[in-house]
């Protein structure tokens, strides 16, 4: 198995992307090939002492950043490393993509590039994320910002699909993102989203709020993709700024606040560890036809070796093969 990994992808490519490559390879024996500036990539290879047949370097000349428009760039920079990637993918070169790189521009290129699973009419990603009862799938979070309800009804399919088959999870609770728990509220698109679900052979729960997101409530949060990436966000930032506050108060207080906080770093270090991204390593692009992985722009060694873990996990587990079966009578 080989999973193509986009080098030059992410705030600290291609270092980070490549140590972190070379943790996987060792860990979990994986075939990796990175994508990009070949002779860089081989400069940082026998930096990190890698002297295995487990990973190889593919060319690629341009790059796609953070900044540039999605769609625009990937017609434009067919020789980027997101481009070129997802091409090898494609052509049977490789068994599953991850990139860390800019995700508006690897939604298109995997949309375009692999096609989409029949059935499914748009990609979504989605995020797990930690709960007060363990974990759920929040799905989209920035690849579709305007879906219609179908497209929603295939998202609570697909991440259904997720929860059984790769998280080892049967029958989850399925949840509506919504102003409130009633039937009437919220916009006409979720209350036709509401009604479809309701219909389906899916375990939906109905509506849930903003403040369910972590409770445990539902297992998977289905929302449109505009929505879930300002949920993220704004999750990601108070969970930073509590963090400083927290030692910012405890530093500035009297000398028993400041050895309190010595006993209390062990309790930060596992608060941090329940949130922190890099332990689930990257979000499923669910949809397109083939396994694509897609990582936090700051992703570090960690998020990268666990995202390349992911990506192997689908692919042996078949996860496309598992969509399409859950999809097709729903679409008869």
């Amino acid at each position: 198995m080989k999973i193509i990994v986009d080098a030059m992808g992410g705030d600290y490519a291609p270092e980070v992307v490549i140590t972190g490559a070379v943790a996987a390879v060792q860990e979990y024996g994986v075939e990796v090939g990175l994508v990009g500036d070949q002779v860089r990539i081989n400069q940082l290879l026998n930096k990190a002492k890698y002297q295995g047949g487990l990973i190889s370097a593919h060319p690629a000349q341009e790059v796609i950043q953070m900044n540039e428009h999605a769609a625009a760039s990937v017609r434009k920079k067919r020789n980027s490393s997101i481009v070129v990637g997802l091409n090898l993918v494609r052509d049977g070169q490789g068994d599953g993509f991850f990139s860390a790189g800019n995700t508006g521009a690897v939604v298109c290129a995997a949309t375009l590039g692999l096609g989409l699973l029949p059935g499914v009419e748009r990609p979504g990603i989605a995020l797990i994320t930690p709960t007060l009862k363990g974990i759920s799938l929040i799905i989209d979070v920035g690849a579709n910002i305007d879906p219609k309800p179908t497209q929603l009804l295939q998202y609570g399919i697909m991440a259904d699909a997720y929860f059984r088959y790769i998280l080892n999870r049967p029958t989850p609770k399925i949840g509506l993102l919504n102003i409130g728990e009633e039937e009437t509220k919220g916009t006409d698109f979720v209350k036709e989203t509401r009604e479809l679900l309701e219909k389906s052979s899916l375990n939906f729960i109905g509506n849930i709020e903003g403040k369910d997101l972590f409770s445990g409530k539902s297992d998977i949060v289905l929302c449109d993709g505009f929505v879930g990436n300002v949920a993220l966000k704004v999750t990601e930032s108070v969970v930073e700024t509590m963090q400083v506050f927290l030692k910012r108060h405890l530093l500035s207080s009297n000398p028993l606040g400041k050895l309190g906080l010595i006993f209390l770093m062990p309790s930060f270090s596992r608060f941090k560890k329940d949130l922190d991204y890099a332990e689930y390593g990257g979000a499923p692009l669910l949809g397109v036809n083939g396994v694509v992985i897609i990582g936090h722009g700051r992703s570090n060694v960690k998020a990268i070796k666990n995202a390349i873990r992911v990506a192997k996990e689908e692919v042996e587990r078949k996860f496309n093969e598992k969509i399409q079966e859950a999809i097709k009578p729903k679409e008869q």
